[in-house]
């Protein structure tokens, strides 16, 4: 690991790993703004005439840089997922290490947005009118990316693979500037619904989800299943907002429902939350999270792993903690990265392995841009992406965008907490897409 540079002062306590992060040999560029994380790169080699006319082109593209926006919830209700960010930023200066892409390397920016909305529009406005940024990547959060959506799209800005699974992103032809990450929660819901019918069909199911469109998509995808038989089988639903203190009285509403299957759509506070209250009222529903908050570190810890036992969940990525990887050649890359690169973090933290798997999927959708880094081809390399294998995503899971699909990732393979790792069972399931 390079050199660590003293932090930068900024307006909030930034998680550890970001206020000590090295940059690309060691030096680290403190921009004097409020939240700001930048990897800068180093001077690369000049690239060939006609690239060096469309990078003047291109904001955030010169001959020897891609500047790269991002917003990430370092502080907040939502902090846990810092970790997809420092995974980003540590994903970059790994790659300028290698020499970058065609000769540039990575200037990734990415700013705190606390998980706030307005906080969002301000920070984005800041990445693409000031920072100049060529577009912006990863961004996480459902109601923070919402708020930008239709900003990014009238500028035709990339929004490129957003760090959440709202079935919106996946609408090219009215925000054919935006593509999501994540597979998609109404997709997620799907799976957990046939399931649940095929195991139980006389389920009667409670529903705890975020008071927005993250939670909402839950909802939609277990009416796509269950349809007009929607009050046989769910007895009783229930929303939080992100300000709220606690779920707790949520969750004693619900088991008060009799309800014998729980489904929880909540941000990793509130699912760390929800798990400990299910276990200490004594109810033992047959229990669904949302993958997005089913790390070991950030949400099963905290929790209290026996508490989380009987767990049921849809995975993508390999759990780097899960004996099952130790031979896997892919998760062997991945440690070796976070060895050199996040030596101090913990590995038990799923959202390390998220954040390398978008921030590589970014890496090879830029080498198909064949040095033209132009935003109207890095948008169009996005969304044809074929076949392709990420070494951290469960085997038979491969990335396929087109033009007219632009749901990054189909399928999930569910699996169950025993108390010390995910046990996957079946089959690999692809929802409906829509």
């Amino acid at each position: 690991m390079p050199k660590v540079a003293p932090a930068g002062k900024c307006d909030h306590k930034l998680p550890k790993q970001v206020r000590e992060r090295a940059a690309y040999r060691g030096e680290v560029n403190m921009l004097k703004r409020r939240s700001l994380l930048t990897v800068a790169g180093a001077a690369g080699l000049v690239p060939a005439a006609p690239a060096i006319l469309r990078a003047a082109e291109t904001p955030g593209v010169t001959a020897t840089e891609i500047r790269i926006g991002n917003t990430m919830p370092y502080s907040g209700p939502a902090s846990a997922y810092s970790s997809v960010g420092e995974s980003d930023a540590a994903f970059f200066q790994w790659l300028n290490d290698q020499g970058g892409i065609a000769g540039r390397k990575i200037n990734f920016i990415s700013l705190d947005d606390g998980y706030s909305p307005p906080r969002t529009v301000e920070q984005t406005r800041r990445l693409v009118e000031d920072d100049q940024v060529a577009f912006v990547f990863g961004a996480l959060g459902t109601p923070t990316n919402t708020a930008v959506h239709r900003y990014l799209n009238q500028k035709k800005v990339p929004q490129l693979f957003v760090n959440t699974g709202a079935d919106k992103w996946a609408d090219p032809q009215h925000f054919p500037w935006t593509i999501g990450f994540l597979p998609s929660y109404r997709i997620e819901a799907q799976i957990y619904a046939k399931y649940m019918l095929k195991e139980n069909p006389g389920t009667k199911l409670a529903v705890l989800y975020q008071n927005d469109d993250f939670g909402k998509d839950y909802v939609t995808g277990l009416r796509d299943v269950f349809g007009k038989d929607w009050d046989k089988y769910v007895v009783r639903t229930a929303t939080y907002e992100t300000t709220d203190p606690t779920v707790d009285s949520q969750l004693a509403d619900l088991h008060m429902s009799g309800a014998d299957t729980l489904l929880v759509a909540a941000v990793p506070k509130f699912a760390a939350q929800a798990i400990r209250k299910v276990y200490d009222i004594g109810w033992t529903p047959t229990f669904f999270m949302t993958n997005v908050s089913i790390s070991v570190g950030s949400v099963l810890q905290p929790a209290g792993p026996e508490k989380a036992v009987g767990l049921i969940s849809g995975l993508f990525c390999k759990d780097a903690v899960d004996p099952a990887w130790d031979s896997d050649t892919g998760m062997g890359q991945f440690k070796a990265f976070m060895a050199k690169y996040l030596s101090s973090a913990d590995i038990s933290d799923g959202f390390y392995v998220w954040g390398y798997a978008v921030s590589y999927l970014l890496w090879k959708a830029l080498q198909q841009c064949d040095g033209d880094f132009s935003r109207e081809n890095v948008m169009k390399q996005a969304i044809n992406v074929k076949n392709l294998e990420v070494p951290v995503l469960l085997p038979g899971i491969r990335v396929n965008t087109s033009p007219t699909d632009y749901h990054t990732l189909r399928a999930l393979q569910l699996a169950r907490w025993n108390g010390k790792s995910w046990m996957r069972f079946g089959e690999i399931i692809e929802g409906m897409t829509t």
